[in-house]
């Protein structure tokens, strides 16, 4: 399973902290930069976090774009590399934007990226908290919390992803101060949204119990998040198992704890369905799917809930998909993937990847899905 690692670097990010310049924010200062002898150095700190992925090179693809803007750093590496915006010799904002855009359509697994807080602004601008980032600290501005500690770290926590360890995704403020006013000692910070960020696992104060979690805590937190995020508009397909059972007692319904059951405005409309019965259902209401881990070996799709076809899971799309876990159950699988068996090779290549996983109340961790060869 390849990890589909998206990357943009911001060729001019720091080229004015040298120079006492403050930043390169602007159409000007990176050429005046460059003329009062600034060197480029956001591509020297991208390769110092991608040299700490060179053991996993056969496990990672690189989605990028061209020249300096990724293309050139990834290559010289010796990754496999997939160019998939053409950036101009003098790049822009609106070069990290639109390189954003296609990553996003590209659903990669990750958005690594070199610069400062105003390459943070442009790209949250773009994917806000649909897909997860990280950046490596690249500019003379870093006050947003969506950057690694260092180059070298943020290399660290992808490798964590790949290895299959637990990774928290964590909501970051991206945030950034008015370079004009800062050149004149007036520091002006201002949020400008917030992003999902990977971290290092850590559990919450709630679910703590002397460093292991709590079950019966950890599944009512669960239960809790997932029913806050509840549309009434939305029909919730509750798949087999006992987590998706936690969520169902939560809300005071009946539960097939070997079966699938239909909801909506947090009530019951559909009891121990059939996958016939699942597909005319949806068929003209949008509808998301509620699944858990069953059996030991992690499957999603494929042990007790054969009543979502490959059909149904189609329509409803991957993107609707609602996983839900413990952490306990995730660290029982020793970095093994999640696994889906849905009967259907083609798709389940396509649910492959990595999925964000609910472990808690607002807590999420980032988790591999592989399928059976």
């Amino acid at each position: 399973m390849q990890f589909k690692l998206g990357l943009i670097v911001n060729p001019v990010a720091g080229l004015g902290g040298s120079v006492a310049l403050k930043g390169s924010d602007g159409a000007d200062t990176a050429a005046k930069a460059l003329s009062l002898g600034a060197e480029p150095l956001s591509n020297k700190r991208t390769a110092m976090a991608l040299t700490q992925l060179l053991p996993y090179q056969s496990q990672i693809t690189i989605y990028t774009a061209s020249g300096e803007m990724g293309e050139r750093i990834a290559k010289e590496l010796g990754f496999k590399t997939e160019v998939i915006y053409q950036a101009p010799a003098t790049t822009t904002p609106e070069d990290t934007e639109a390189a954003a855009q296609i990553l996003k359509s590209q659903s990669v697994d990750l958005i690594l990226f070199a610069g400062g807080d105003g390459t943070a602004r442009n790209i949250c601008a773009v994917v806000e908290d649909s897909i997860a980032v990280l950046g490596v600290p690249a500019g003379c501005k870093i006050h947003s919390g969506v950057y690694a500690i260092t180059p070298k770290a943020a290399g660290r926590v992808v490798e964590m992803l790949i290895k299959g360890e637990l990774v928290t995704l964590s909501e970051a403020d991206v945030m950034d101060i008015d370079e004009a006013a800062f050149r004149e000692g007036t520091v002006r910070a201002k949020r400008y949204g917030e992003m999902q960020v990977p971290c290092e696992l850590r559990y919450v104060q709630s679910v703590k119990n002397g460093g292991k979690e709590s079950d019966e805590l950890v599944l009512s937190d669960i239960a809790a998040w997932v029913i806050s995020q509840m549309e009434s508009d939305e029909q919730y397909i509750m798949g087999s198992g006992s987590t998706v059972a936690a969520i169902m007692e939560e809300l005071g319904l009946d539960n097939t704890l070997l079966g699938v059951d239909l909801i909506q405005d947090q009530q019951l409309i559909g009891q121990d369905m059939t996958a016939q019965q699942l597909l005319s259902a949806i068929e003209h209401t949008p509808t998301k799917l509620v699944i858990t881990l069953i059996g030991g070996q992690g499957h999603i799709f494929g042990r007790g809930n054969q009543q979502l076809s490959p059909t149904l899971i189609r329509s409803i799309g991957k993107e609707n998909i609602i996983l839900v876990a413990t952490k306990t159950k995730l660290k029982a699988l020793n970095g093994r993937p999640l696994i889906a068996d849905t009967g259907d090779a083609e798709l389940d290549e396509q649910l492959s990847g990595y999925l964000k996983v609910i472990t808690g109340y607002n807590d999420y961790v980032m988790y591999a899905v592989g399928h059976q060869d």
